[in-house]
């Protein structure tokens, strides 16, 4: 065996298994769209969506002093008394929802 070979044997199992790592140390995040997706079919068992939307980056949220990554986005619904309109927040990682926020004529702009 020459030293040439088992150089670059050992460079590419160096280089390799940093790559490994590097893709199993990456977090998995739920698509924002197959989030919005499941929000919308939760808010539209009792009335109909008028509009939606989703930030599509994830990122820091903090409650009772656990820290996630997160989606935010809204929901718009048609009511019989008008449209009532929500703001959601869900987990990135699972898509799970954290909290929902009814909007107030008063906070909307």
């Amino acid at each position: 065996m020459n030293w040439k070979s088992f150089i670059l044997g050992a460079a590419v199992g160096i280089i390799s298994g940093y790559a490994a790592k590097e893709i199993i140390s990456q977090k998995t995040y739920v698509s924002p769209e197959k989030v919005l997706e499941n929000v919308k079919k939760q808010f539209g068992q009792d009335g109909q969506i008028s509009g939606s939307w989703i930030h599509m980056e994830a990122e820091p949220y903090e409650k009772h002093r656990i820290h996630y990554q997160v989606y935010k986005g809204g929901i718009s619904k048609s009511q019989e008394a008008g449209t009532e309109q929500f703001e959601f927040i869900a987990d990135a990682s699972t898509g799970t929802l954290l909290d929902v926020k009814t909007l107030t004529p008063e906070t909307v702009l």
